[in-house]
């Protein structure tokens, strides 16, 4: 029989989850949900199980259920810092999130294990991947897609390279399960997943000079000490403010990513190579620490085949021992599909609209769509940001990010709920401004406007 729903959400990750929670929390709207996991939790259900959050636990997730207990480690390598979920602990948050916000509010049905498989003539077909039953949803206002970033993790994803059957090739999820050691390890892939992996194999003992490190491209990393937020604030707020005097005065983009780099906005894996990709990754010393002890990086572009013999590189080929283990993280992790735009007459395509943020701008979404506010105003308030990962995009990212921001101050309801939402780094800066962060915010708010018109003539003259 059919159901209807105000709402039919597709996907239930990070996005969807925290879309959901913001839109039944301030509308009367009911919302179906769809997922093909057996839970909500997107790709964390599938994720290696040594990850953890890249930022605090503090602004991430959903608005209305904390994450953590906002404590500040006193032990470990987070030491010092706002303490950061493990995988476990992200996939037991969105059930409860699931269990103990959404359901009990009458107005959400989850459909896990369940696909979507299109609309026609007004009835959205879901079908479920256990017994093929099909169920039609009539939808009164908008389909909302939350899969459109979605992230690609390795356990998931298909290697855009050929692996010899016999290579020992095994995605991060497993080295954990290896019955037999390896005499060496191969990390394929640049982005934080490999990082994580090669810090994990030499703190569990692998000594460095048996790992080789097949880095394509090298990445810019921001050092975790900026992104603290509560009664760290001054970190991210002179973070932000460092970024937009350097935006404000560079000539190029790429004089804007030397200018970030000298302010120490960013930093480098390896003194000696300029990165060219960006996306977000976060270390803190100690990581970075480990990962110069691996001094075997090979860059000779992508790996093309993986054999028992040799590995086939883009620009030349390796011998491999037997017996090495060959450990996959190369998938694209952020998913950076053509941007869309966000909100159209049925229809809300969940993106990025401050970059870097996946759950706040999901949220922000939730929370314009459940005003009275146009498209075309919603659309003017959520301009999708794509970030690309490439290094050269950030003049743009930041210059949509900038405008974004400017535009939420300017509306008096987003401005309270910026002030109040747990989502924001910048959530309860009246109570832990010390002298020192309103000097860094002050610095940031003053380079804010010389900071879009400088952005503006950079990213129009790369047109």
């Amino acid at each position: 029989m059919p159901i209807e729903a105000d709402y039919l959400v597709v996907g239930a990750g990070a996005s969807g989850m925290a879309f959901a929670d913001a839109l039944v929390t301030r509308s009367d709207a009911d919302v179906v949900m769809v997922d093909r996991r057996h839970r909500a939790g997107g790709h964390w259900n599938d994720d290696y199980p040594f990850v953890r959050l890249h930022q605090p636990s503090a602004y991430y997730g959903v608005d209305s259920l904390p994450l953590g207990s906002d404590r500040i480690d006193a032990n470990g390598p987070n030491a010092g810092f706002y303490e950061r979920a493990s995988g476990a602990e992200m996939c037991d948050y969105y059930s409860r999130v699931l269990t103990e916000r959404l359901l009990p509010t009458g107005r959400v049905r989850f459909l896990a294990m369940s696909d979507y498989r299109g609309e026609t003539s007004g009835q959205h077909t879901i079908t479920s991947l256990l017994t093929g039953e099909t169920t039609s949803v009539r939808v009164r206002r908008k389909l909302v897609d939350a899969t459109y970033i979605a992230t690609t993790i390795p356990s998931m994803h298909k290697p855009s390279f050929s692996v010899h059957p016999d290579a020992r090739f095994i995605p991060p999820n497993d080295v954990v399960r290896l019955a037999d050691p390896g005499s060496s390890f191969t990390v394929i892939g640049a982005g934080k997943t490999s990082m994580d992996t090669c810090c994990w194999l030499v703190d569990q003992g692998v000594a460095p000079e048996s790992i080789r490190w097949i880095r394509p491209r090298d990445p810019w990393i921001v050092d975790r000490r900026w992104m603290q937020p509560l009664k760290l604030l001054g970190s991210i707020a002179e973070w932000l403010a460092l970024q937009n005097e350097a935006a404000a005065v560079a000539t190029d983009a790429h004089d804007l990513l030397r200018r970030l780099e000298a302010s120490g906005f960013f930093r480098r894996l390896d003194p000696s190579v300029e990165p060219s990709v960006f996306r977000g990754a976060t270390l803190d010393e100690t990581e970075r620490a480990t990962l110069a002890r691996i001094t075997n990086v090979v860059r000779l572009g992508r790996v093309v085949h993986v054999g028992t013999g040799r590995i086939e590189l883009e620009a030349g080929s390796l011998p491999t021992q037997p017996g090495e283990v060959h450990i996959d993280c190369s998938a694209s992790g952020l998913g950076t599909p053509p941007p869309r735009t966000i909100f159209e007459p049925g229809h809300i395509t969940i993106q990025r609209v401050q970059a870097g943020i996946d759950p706040f701008s999901a949220v922000l979404i939730g929370v314009v769509e459940s005003s009275d506010r146009s498209d075309a105003e919603k659309n003017r308030l959520c301009p999708p940001n794509q970030m690309t990962g490439e290094a050269i995009d950030l003049a743009r990212d930041l210059l949509i990010t900038l405008r974004a921001r400017t535009s939420w101050m300017a509306e008096p309801d987003l401005q309270k709920w910026l002030s109040m939402t747990r989502l924001s780094p910048f959530r309860g800066a009246a109570e832990y401004m010390t002298e020192e962060a309103r000097a860094s915010a002050t610095r940031m708010f003053v380079s804010t406007a010389p900071a879009i018109e400088n952005l503006e003539r950079i990213v129009h003259s790369r047109l």
